[in-house]
C-alpha cells in the first residue's frame, strides 16, 4: 500500500533530527515508498467545508545539516491524504484550533493521533483520569492552596498546566522563599491553573519515558537529569539512557492502554518516576529514536504498519 501523507508540523529545517520523532516517522515512510508532503500549523485552512493546506512535496535523509528537500508548494484538499498530527506544544489555542479544522476530515480522512481526542487530552490532564497511579497532585490558581500542599508535603514541583519541555518547571523546597515571588510570576506569565506535585526523590535515578502503539507498550528509555537540575527532559539536558520494563512499569501500561486505543491515540509517550505516572504525551511524544539506538523495537515500522492496516480499513 502507498500512502499520500500530509505531515502537519514545526518547519521542517527547525528540528533537531537526532531526537525528533516526526522525523523517524517520516525516514521510515518513506523508505516504504509513501508520498511525504509537508506543511506548518499556519497553512492550515478552512474553505466552507473544505480542509485544505498549502502542502510542499518532501524527501528526506538523516543527514545532520542537510536533512530535507522540499518542492514547491501547492494549495491541496486534506481530505486526499491521510494527515500526520505531528507539531510540538505549546498547546495552546492555536493548537486547539487545528485541531478543530482536522476534526472536521477525520476519520474519513485518517488522522493520526486523532485530533478531538488529541484536544481532550492535554498531557497533565489526561493524566488525572488515573489517580491512583499518580503521586499527590493539585491544578489551581489559588496561592493559598499551593500553600496548603506545600505545608503537607514540603517538597514539590510547581509547573504551568500547558507547559512542555522543561520549561517553566520548579522544585520548592519546605524552606524555599522564592514561592510567593514565583507564584507572582506565574500569575503575570500564564493565564491557565498550574499543577503541583509531590517531588519524587526517585528522579535522581530517572524519569523513564515509555512509548505505547495503540495501547500496547513498545519501548522504554530513561532519562537521568543533569547535576544539580531537577527537570530530566532531554531538551534541558536531561541524558538518555537505556531502560527495562518493570513490573510496575507493565501495570500502569496496562490500565491506561485500553483508553488510549479507544480514544485512536496510536502513539503515546508516559512518563514514570519511581512507581509513579506524572504525564501521558499524545501531542508529540519523543524517544522512538532513542529506544531503537539502545538496541530496543524499531518503534517507526511498528507505527506504518499499524497506520497502513488502519488506513486500508
Amino acid at each position: 500500500m502507498t500512502l499520500n501523507v500530509a505531515i502537519q508540523m514545526d518547519h521542517i529545517s527547525k528540528i533537531t533530527i537526532a531526537g525528533d520523532t516526526g522525523f523517524a516517522l517520516m525516514l521510515e515512510a518513506e523508505r516504504r515508498g509513501h508520498t511525504l508532503y509537508h506543511y506548518t500549523p499556519d497553512r492550515l485552512a478552512m474553505r466552507g467545508a473544505r480542509v485544505e493546506a498549502r502542502v510542499e512535496p518532501v524527501k528526506v535523509r538523516d543527514l545532520k545539516g542537510d536533512h530535507f528537500t522540499l518542492g514547491p508548494a501547492e494549495v491541496a484538499d486534506l481530505s486526499g491524504f491521510d494527515v500526520l498530527l505531528r507539531q510540538d506544544p505549546p498547546f495552546d489555542m492555536a493548537y486547539i484550533t487545528t485541531t478543530h479544522l482536522l476534526e472536521r476530515i477525520h476519520p474519513g480522512t485518517l488522522v493520526v493521533n486523532d485530533p478531538v481526542h488529541v484536544r481532550n487530552a492535554p498531557e497533565k490532564l489526561f493524566v488525572t483520569m488515573f489517580p491512583e497511579l499518580m503521586p499527590e497532585t493539585l491544578i489551581t490558581r489559588d496561592a493559598n492552596a499551593i500553600r496548603d500542599f506545600r505545608n503537607e508535603f514540603g517538597d514539590i514541583i510547581l509547573k504551568p498546566l500547558y507547559g512542555s519541555g522543561g520549561a517553566a518547571v520548579f522544585r520548592l523546597r519546605e524552606d524555599d522563599e522564592n514561592l510567593s515571588a514565583l507564584l507572582e510570576l506565574f500569575f503575570e506569565r500564564f493565564r491557565e491553573a498550574f499543577i503541583v506535585q509531590r517531588y519524587l526523590p526517585a528522579v535522581r535515578q530517572g524519569d523513564k519515558r515509555i512509548l505505547l502503539l495503540d495501547g500496547k507498550a513498545v519501548g522504554a528509555i530513561n532519562r537521568v537529569p543533569a547535576m544539580g537540575d531537577a527537570r530530566s527532559n532531554m531538551h534541558v539536558g536531561g541524558k538518555p539512557v537505556p531502560a527495562e520494563m518493570t513490573k510496575r512499569d507493565r501495570e500502569i501500561c496496562e490500565a491506561i492502554g485500553p483508553e488510549l486505543k479507544k480514544r485512536g491515540l496510536l502513539l503515546a509517550g508516559i512518563d514514570v518516576i519511581g512507581d509513579y505516572l506524572t504525564e501521558i504525551n499524545v501531542t508529540a511524544p519523543t524517544g522512538i529514536r532513542e529506544v531503537k539506538r539502545f538496541g530496543g523495537a524499531d518503534i517507526t515500522g511498528l507505527f506504518w504498519d499499524a497506520v497502513e492496516a488502519k488506513a486500508a480499513g
